[in-house]
């Protein structure tokens, strides 16, 4: 039986010797390789519209069309095919040239059948190659924005796609930047709400005064500020899905509200006396290990099985290395829209850097490097050079929002309480916040404000 990986493996060879043609299909076909000949390069365009291959082998020195000419239509129609050149006239001057454009390989006749094999598979292993047919009638709208090839993925989407179907809550536990939001509305697109509206909300970006306003509302007068009534996010979601991201960094006495409205399927907006019936699907999702913040009891456990009805588990871009070609493509394509740069793809060793590197930003860190790199470019393809400088400089010194918000608020609360000697009762007033909502934020920042009395009187 054919593995998976093979079924999508197609590859087109194009050559005027019939005997060279016949003697590759023999050894391409023999590695598992589905294999489509064409005897000049004009044949071998009619073909790519239909074959669709994930990789073109053609000569260098063709009546008509030479492999160059061909390699330009192939790279203006089909951006991601690699193509490896051919030739018995090949010199250095040539070969370099041909990778400069873009080519992904040059082969000197003879070569031995396994250095063909061995560039083969490098070319498919390292670029984006379509997907089987059996992939994309699986890629309809649900799942568009998600790109992916690796088993691990493609096992997770098949699952995803199965409870979506439902309404139960589900937990989408990973790191940061793999990109579990998209795969929450991916979960909408698919389910039976998905003409009903979808609503993502930071449970870490909001302070936990406010949490509570924008998930179920107020009325007006309920605090200080309160002009109008306030729909919150359950009521403006009526029918459709809410995605509550980074779900582990929910204050502990907000959870308690939560799982009454999850079981109640009522709110309360503040101030109000009177509940309001919701139908909303819960989708939570957390970089933290919630099992490990139960023991902590920084996390109820009531509330977490209430979420946690199935758990879809995001892999790391570390372990889905098969879409980092995918990825890079089509972060590549969405940089240069709208701009002027005349970038055609990455060289040969930048992509093998791309797929080797460590990532631990994953998706939003990659993103991040290919941005970099086009910014620097001045060549037609992405070196490894600017790869190499975009991992080492850019990345690793980026805050995430979460970070740089925190950072900015132990900072600004730092710099009233100097300012005030300490006196919290005129820090909330400058901050425009109440007493009980400033000691909240002192709390969660650890600012002890007797140590700026202190610093000020030794002062």
């Amino acid at each position: 039986m054919t593995s998976p990986q093979h079924q999508v493996e197609k590859i087109l060879i194009v050559d005027d010797d019939p005997s060279l043609l016949r003697l590759l299909g023999i050894r391409l076909s023999a590695a598992g390789y589905q294999v489509q000949s064409a005897s000049s390069a004009k044949m071998a365009l009619g073909i790519l519209t239909s074959f669709n291959p994930q990789l073109v082998i053609s000569d260098l020195r063709m009546d008509e069309m030479d492999g160059m000419a061909l390699f330009e239509k192939v790279r203006q129609q089909y951006p991601n095919i690699p193509v490896i050149i051919m030739t018995a006239h090949g010199t250095i001057p040539d070969a370099i040239n041909a990778t400069k454009q873009g080519v992904f390989s040059f082969l000197t006749k003879p070569f031995e059948s396994q250095e063909l094999l061995n560039t083969v598979e490098q070319a498919i292993r390292l670029q984006p190659t379509p997907m089987n047919d059996s992939d994309q009638a699986d890629s309809d709208y649900w799942r568009s924005d998600i790109i992916s090839r690796s088993t691990v993925m493609n096992a997770l989407i098949q699952q995803t796609l199965q409870v979506a179907k439902t309404d139960f809550s589900l937990l989408i536990s990973s790191e940061s930047g793999t990109g579990k939001e998209l795969l929450a509305k991916a979960i909408h697109r698919a389910s039976p709400r998905s003409k009903k509206p979808f609503t993502a909300i930071n449970c870490a970006a909001i302070p936990e005064a406010l949490l509570e306003s924008e998930l179920f509302g107020h009325v007006k007068g309920a605090f200080t500020g309160a002009q109008t009534n306030h729909i919150g996010l359950f009521e403006a979601t009526n029918g459709g899905t809410l995605f509550l991201d980074e779900i582990g960094d929910m204050p502990m006495n907000f959870q308690v509200k939560l799982l009454r409205a999850l079981q109640e399927k009522e709110i309360r907006p503040v101030g109000s006396t009177k509940s309001i019936a919701t139908d909303v699907r819960i989708i939570s999702a957390t970089h933290k290990n919630l099992l490990q913040a139960i023991i902590d009891k920084t996390f109820r456990e009531d509330l977490y099985y209430r979420l946690n009805v199935v758990e879809l588990e995001l892999p790391s871009l570390a372990n889905r290395r098969e879409d980092i070609p995918l990825l890079a493509q089509h972060f590549l394509a969405n940089t240069l829209k709208n701009s002027d740069y005349d970038i055609s793809g990455f060289t040969q060793q930048a992509m093998e850097l791309l797929i080797s590197a460590p990532w631990p930003g994953n998706i939003r860190q990659l993103q991040n490097v290919i941005e970099h790199s086009v910014a620097l470019a001045t060549d037609s393809l992405i070196s490894v050079d600017l790869i190499a400088n975009a991992l080492r400089n850019k990345t690793n010194n980026f805050l995430s929002f979460q970070e740089a918000r925190d950072q900015f608020e132990l900072d600004y609360l730092s710099k009233l309480l100097k300012l005030t000697a300490g006196n919290v009762s005129q820090a909330a007033k400058i901050a425009n916040r109440n007493r009980t909502e400033f000691y909240k934020l002192l709390n969660r920042h650890h600012l002890q404000p007797e140590s700026f009395r202190k610093q000020t009187n030794e002062i």
